[in-house]
């Protein structure tokens, strides 16, 4: 009989973290340079896409350049199941984590080397190691939890959470300052460096986790074990060799297709992937009536979740965008590097996360805590909030005028308390509702949210065009309350749903 991939029971799993197992510091401190990565080379991006080809960037227009941003940001969450299935059935969540790293840092490196060549492969490279990576730490975190620790689950998402932020925090102002005052190609390289750093950190410390995600799950039944075995292998495959051709394809075809009908394709193509999937796991998983309405209930919190992220994630494209054009960045007659705004929202979820995680813990015991579809409302009110503010910052654009960073600093922060409302709450969700033979894919689905979001953010963002905007101003602020109408209708819908949607939920909060 395989062992226990869920075990709290042995030694190592004592409280000993911030209260809480010893196996959450290894993986909090891997997905912190893995974040560092990520969020580094995000930075820069799409300022290095626009930047002039004199001044080493790539030339591209807005469109074009928030479209391959788009592309790129959401096949880095869309390969997160496969990864995650992979991983269920395949390598074992550990194994996929320390091989999506390796990957990583290749992909980085590989940026770090002038050329369009390299700078497309590295982009492949980071969406499959990330697709391998993401998802499976992601649900070890919630594999170190027992059954009857809800709360205490919600709190350990909420301290690993802080741990991505303190990577997304330094990584902008190391490659934000080698990017953009010194060379593109640096700040690239100094994400990799990052990335090894996690890998480092990752073996010395893995002993940590025991046994959990160490293997696949096993079947008691050999027979069924050996027949489930082949058809893995095939499946792997088939599976395989669909998102290489996927990735591959829609990265090289920006050569000789516009990449903003790529964007467009892509779009319907994950609808479609969706549907497919969630149709797939009522048919074939043989699945109890319990667990298909929780199933359901995954697939509700799928929508509210792509839009949210579709909002949020115009932090790295529009909104970064208008901090190097719109924003006063002058210090003293320095000019501060725009992506140095990035590290504002990690800031404030370093601050807030162990408030969020007190606080969720707090109004537990007295039996007064939000069920989870009325944080993922919260969230995205809070989240429109923060665009009302964009609005009225463009107004003084309008007139003429470059604004004061605090704008983009309220407006992060209203971002940050809709964060903390959704995202660490919807992967904890996603740990407790998915049936455990599915978790990884769940969790893959769960990214999936995040990639759709993040194709939309990118196609949004190609709206914000400057040209477009200096022709007809009044654009930017009409953009922005386009937004606002969107998360904040979503979340008003979901408060209306959020009883029938508890329901389904059964015993999950």
């Amino acid at each position: 009989m395989a062992p226990n991939n869920n075990s709290t029971g042995t030694d190592q799993y004592k409280h000993s973290f911030f209260g809480h197992p010893r196996g959450l510091a290894t993986l909090f401190f891997t997905e912190m340079w893995e974040r560092f990565s990520y969020y580094g080379m995000r930075a820069i991006l799409v300022l290095f896409m626009v930047d002039a080809i004199s001044r080493g960037g790539l030339g591209l227009d807005d469109k074009t350049a928030t479209a391959i941003y788009g592309l790129y940001t959401m096949f880095v969450y869309l390969l997160a199941l496969p990864g995650g299935w992979l991983a269920d059935k395949f390598l074992g969540l550990q194994k996929a984590i320390w091989y999506g790293g390796i990957i990583i840092a290749l992909g980085h490196f590989s940026m770090a080397i002038p050329g369009n060549n390299t700078f497309y492969l590295g982009l492949i490279l980071i969406v499959i190691g990330t697709g391998l990576l993401k998802p499976n730490i992601s649900s070890i975190v919630g594999g170190l939890y027992g059954e009857d620790e809800q709360a205490r689950r919600d709190a350990g998402f909420s301290i690993f959470y802080m741990g991505i932020n303190i990577g997304a925090f330094i990584a902008p102002l190391i490659t934000g300052y080698l990017g953009e005052g010194i060379n593109w190609h640096y700040g690239f390289a100094a994400a990799g460096v990052g990335m090894v750093f996690g890998l480092v950190q990752y073996k010395l410390t893995e002993k940590y986790l025991g046994n959990i995600g160490k293997e696949p799950e096993q079947i008691d039944d050999p027979v069924k074990q050996l027949k489930r075995h082949k058809s893995i292998k095939n499946g792997l495959w088939v599976l395989t060799i669909l998102f290489s051709l996927l990735v591959i394809g829609a990265m090289a075809g920006v050569y000789t297709i516009d990449p903003v009908t790529i964007a467009d394709a892509s779009g319907i193509i994950i609808f479609f992937l969706v549907i497919a999937y969630f149709l797939y796991v009522y048919i074939a998983e043989e699945l109890t009536g319990d667990q298909k309405k929780k199933i359901g209930v995954i697939a509700a919190l799928f929508i509210f979740s792509a839009i949210f992220w579709s909002g949020f994630e115009q932090a790295g494209s529009s909104l970064n965008l208008f901090a190097e054009r719109y924003t006063d960045r002058d210090i003293f007659g320095w000019l501060m590097p725009a992506s140095w705004l990035q590290s504002v929202n990690p800031v404030f979820i370093i601050v807030l996360a162990p408030v969020f995680g007190w606080l969720w813990v707090a109004l537990a015991k007295k039996n007064l805590e939000p069920s989870t579809p009325v944080k993922f409302a919260l969230g995205l009110i809070f989240l429109g909030l923060g665009f009302l503010v964009m609005m009225f910052a463009s107004y003084y654009v309008i007139g003429g005028n470059q604004v004061l960073p605090t704008w983009l600093i309220m407006t992060y922060l209203l971002h940050t308390t809709g964060e903390l409302c959704l995202s660490p709450v919807g992967l904890s969700a996603v740990t407790k509702l998915a049936p455990k033979k599915l978790v990884g894919q769940m969790m893959g689905v769960w990214f999936m949210s995040v990639a759709f979001g993040n194709l939309i953010a990118g196609r949004v963002a190609g709206q914000f065009d400057q040209d477009a905007i200096a022709a007809d101003p009044t654009l930017l602020p009409e953009l922005f309350w386009i937004i606002v109408m969107t998360t904040v209708g979503g979340g008003l819908l979901l408060l209306f749903f959020s009883k029938p949607i508890r329901k389904l939920m059964g015993n999950i909060h």
